[in-house]
């Protein structure tokens, strides 16, 4: 099994949530570490460990994101980061993976189950192997303890409840592995 070092510059963890009901709002998290042991022949006998700076979230709406990073929200002073930590990866195809895994917020952890796909695997621009992922989920914010709304005069809610997440990454896998691996 090789340990790939995630590419930050092609890195992108994104979510999006209804707004009064009706309009989406999108955001994403700046900064993310992120640990994968990835076996290229084998990739369900993979693992990943994620780390996101909950500080880093933007909306490109300045007022916006200092409430999401308040107590109402992240509560970024108190809680500095999320955590994922996958359990396990289940085949689905050739490039389909259902990766299931223990989501920590706000010091509140459950189960979710990311469906991911392997988007291929190639020689690096400079040296090494390079490796893409896309992965998309749905959580209830709730659940980890992001409460905070307001009513609408009209019915409703102010900010949906559902949040939708998209990842896509690259991994790198050094050169000095892949001259071993092909030695």
């Amino acid at each position: 099994m090789t340990e790939w070092t995630l590419d930050t510059a092609h890195a992108n963890v994104e979510f999006s949530v209804k707004h009064m009901m009706i309009s989406t709002i999108r955001g994403r998290f700046q900064k993310l570490e992120v640990d994968v042991d990835f076996d290229e022949q084998a990739p369900e006998r993979s693992s990943v460990v994620a780390r996101i700076a909950t500080a880093s979230v933007t909306t490109n709406q300045e007022r916006r994101d200092t409430h999401l990073k308040s107590a109402d929200f992240f509560d970024v002073e108190t809680y500095p980061e999320m955590l994922f930590n996958s359990t396990s990866i289940a085949k689905v195809s050739d490039r389909d993976f259902k990766i299931s895994g223990d989501l920590t917020i706000k010091d509140q952890t459950h189960p979710i189950v990311l469906d991911a796909e392997l988007l291929g695997t190639v020689a690096g621009m400079q040296g090494g192997r390079v490796t893409a992922v896309s992965a998309d989920t749905r959580i209830n914010r709730k659940d980890w303890g992001i409460t905070w709304n307001v009513g609408l005069e009209s019915g409703g809610w102010l900010v949906g409840d559902e949040i939708r997440i998209h990842i896509e990454f690259e991994l790198v896998a050094p050169a000095l592995e892949l001259a071993a691996a092909t030695a």
